[in-house]
């Protein structure tokens, strides 16, 4: 009794992959079984039996909605009218194959496309791929429309009735929360460097690097990443960059000058800073507005740019207090936009940075959907691919008359990878597994031959160990147990011989192939060259967008290059690159092992886009000394062939396979690449050292990208 009352709590409250498996297992087969016995023994509807159990298998089994059951059923409720449309569509294009490839490739486009809004919709295509595949097939009877709509919609609320009260999934932090946790150790940052001291000690600084690491988005579940092109997602977004910025510019907040304390209204800035943050905490906590806000942060903040410092080590301290306030400002906007939507109330300053805060909600999916449209997006080539051997699939299944040709096709959809290595290795498992489950099911079927009662017994406990244990142990063991799965099935709804296992594993065959082949001709290698190229192009945007804002500084009233289409620029190679890095992240390498550091490069083109803006608002029109601006000058074209040489890099021979030198440490770093804030005038202004601080930064992130690519081509 004690071993099974373990077995339960970890049932209920395990967080391993082996009691999730299960949990969801419960789920679908409960929902799948219930509808398909019930039409298909209570009420003799064969039709509509097929449709939900598929329905619920479709949403959860193939697909893979990230998060918890009611957060899986909230996203399944929003998919009721889709999945309506899709079967009505399917089950009147099936008239003639012509029609039935045509539609085949252009939904298939369309869902596979789906992904770039998300996780949520990236798991939910696969299933609804499958709800259109189903009553694309012969024969052609638009009169079953009724009972394949009835079918499916009751497997479909089955299953959400299942998600959201069967077995409910641990609760996880959300991204909000952690957001708020990482607030809550910038406001102890802020309160140690209020005090003797003036720095943040180590334990303290430890604890700060947590919390920002925490917020990285590998890091966070599928299901609590901001990634959706809503206002709410991208805000949300935007304040765990703040969260981390913030943190990192409290870490390494430089000290007061030798001998000296540190200024008064450097010390109020800090204390405006954690009272600010501190409200920004609570509103990420509790989700209201609190009584605090950033009127006074704002104050201190333009009094402390209007007052100079006296000796160069107190401007250098100021500048840098000036990026934590900004950040601090930034991470307060940002939460408010998140948790109050378009009740919130940003300043004038943060219009530009804010942008999407001016736009309707379809204008946003039409910037992230446009801005994947086309051969350099990852979710593009995705849906191509899909697309083509989806169509390719049904060509030959109505070419052929296949026998249960849409096993063909759910082989596409559930077997092809985004790059040809991973294809062919899944392939090899799921052939194997196929072969052993169609063995298996062909002795099942001439042993018990008729006898349908047995099929109805075995289905429930064969469902429940093939969805526990098929996505614990892989694409083989899914195969294998599905085969048996589906044979019991089809047992049920006709008379079936040995030889449907036979079907089954030449259908796969059959839809293995077109996977290979299909990945073969549409970019084989998947995210791996998008990538390289993505990075190279962000670098050289970067590069761009750093002498540009260098001259807008050194030269107030003389922009040479208009500072938004630059920031534009920016922006848009930033949402290539870091969509072809989460694939990336997802795909299997060749060869394995370390390569380069994309995500410093990344979090580059993060740095540029944020720290242009701060020190544009740091330049209040006053010339800067010749010597002061030649220097930044010189600085920022340093920086900028730095990003160049580091995006030359990136294209070969990482990315293109061009023949080139391997990078070797310190190449990305041109000439003697030494800030000049050392040697700053005696009476420079707080625009140079805002400057300054920023391509320090930068150059940071250079020697960071150095550092990773001599390591990924050291021997051994």
């Amino acid at each position: 009794m004690r071993a099974l009352g373990e077995l339960e709590r970890e049932l209920r409250t395990g967080t391993g992959p082996v009691p999730a498996a299960a949990r969801r297992a419960v789920r679908t087969t409960f929902a799948s079984c219930t509808g398909f016995f019930v039409f298909l023994y209570g009420f003799d509807r064969p039709v509509a039996a097929t449709y939900a159990l598929f329905g619920a298998v479709s949403l959860a089994g193939l697909a893979r909605i990230p998060g918890t059951g009611r957060q899986r059923a909230a996203v399944m409720v929003r998919l009721l009218p889709v999945v309506c449309f899709l079967v009505t569509l399917g089950t009147f294009l099936a008239v003639r194959t012509w029609s039935a490839v045509l539609g085949m490739a252009v939904v298939g486009f369309c869902l596979a496309f789906s992904a770039a809004a998300g996780p949520r919709a990236a798991g939910a295509a696969p299933g609804l791929q499958l709800l259109y595949i189903l009553p694309s097939f012969p024969p052609y009877l638009p009169h079953t429309l009724g009972e394949r709509l009835g079918g499916t919609l009751a497997g479909l609320l089955l299953l959400i009735a299942a998600e959201a009260w069967i077995l409910p999934d641990p609760r996880v932090p959300t991204y909000a929360e952690r957001a708020a946790a990482a607030a809550a150790e910038a406001v102890r940052c802020a309160a140690a460097l209020e005090r003797p001291p003036y720095v943040v000690t180590a334990p303290v600084s430890d604890r700060a690097r947590a919390a920002a690491e925490s917020l990285r988005a590998s890091r966070v579940p599928e299901a609590e990443r901001p990634a959706g092109p809503g206002l709410r997602e991208r805000a949300l977004a935007h304040t765990g960059l703040a969260a981390r910025t913030l943190l990192s510019r409290l870490r390494n907040l430089p000290g007061p000058a030798p001998g000296r304390e540190p200024r008064r209204a450097g010390i109020d800035l800090l204390g405006a800073v954690r009272e600010s943050v501190t409200g920004t905490a609570a509103l990420l906590r509790d989700g209201d507005r609190p009584a605090t806000d950033s009127a006074e942060l704002l104050r201190l903040r333009a009094r402390n740019a209007r007052t100079p410092a006296e000796l160069p080590e107190s401007r250098r301290r100021q500048a840098a207090l000036l990026e934590v306030a900004d950040a601090a400002v930034a991470l307060r906007t940002a939460a408010e936009i998140a948790v109050l939507g378009r009740r919130a109330h940003p300043d004038a300053d943060a219009a530009d940075r804010f942008w999407y805060l001016r736009h309707s909600t379809p204008r946003l999916w039409w910037h992230r959907l446009a801005a994947h449209t086309g051969p350099r997006s990852v979710h593009f080539q995705n849906a191509v691919r899909i697309a083509l051997a989806l169509a390719v699939a049904r060509t030959v299944a109505g070419l052929d008359s296949l026998p249960h040709g849409f096993w063909a096709m759910l082989a596409v959809i559930s077997l092809t990878r985004t790059t040809a290595v991973q294809t062919r290795s899944t392939v090899r498992s799921a052939l194997i597994g196929t072969c052993l489950g169609a063995l298996a099911a062909g002795t099942v079927l001439a042993l018990a031959g008729g006898e349908t009662i047995l099929y109805a017994i075995a289905l429930a406990p064969l469902m429940l160990f093939t969805f526990t244990v098929g996505p614990v142990r892989g694409v083989g063991w899914a195969q294998a147990l599905f085969t048996l799965v589906v044979s019991l099935v089809f047992a049920q709804l006709s008379a079936v011989t040995w030889q449907l296992a036979e079907v089954r594993f030449l259908d796969v065959l059959i839809g293995s192939s077109i996977g290979i082949v299909c990945g073969l001709l549409a970019w084989p290698r998947g995210a791996h060259d998008e990538l390289a190229r993505a990075v190279a192009g962000l670098l050289r945007a970067c590069a761009d967008d750093v002498e540009s804002t260098t001259a807008v500084v050194t030269a107030p009233g003389r922009s040479p290059v208009a500072p938004g289409d630059g920031e534009h620029r920016v922006r848009l190679t930033l949402v290539m690159a870091e969509s072809a890095y989460a694939q990336y992240q997802s795909e299997t390498q060749r060869p394995v092992g370390p390569g380069p550091d994309w995500q410093a490069a990344v979090l580059t083109g993060h740095h540029v886009l944020w720290g242009a803006g701060r020190v544009l608002g740091s330049a209040d029109g006053t010339p800067l000394a010749r010597g002061e601006a030649a220097g930044l000058q010189e600085y920022a074209a340093r920086v900028a062939a730095g990003l160049r040489r580091a995006a030359e890099v990136s294209d070969a021979p990482y990315g293109t396979g061009k023949a080139g030198p391997a990078p070797g440490a310190g190449e990305l770093l041109p000439g003697a690449l030494t800030p000049p804030t050392e040697a700053a005038p005696p009476d420079a202004g707080l625009a140079y050292f805002a400057t300054t601080a920023w391509l320090d930064s930068l150059t940071t992130d250079l020697r960071t990208m150095d550092t990773g690519r001599a390591t990924a081509r050291a021997p051994g």
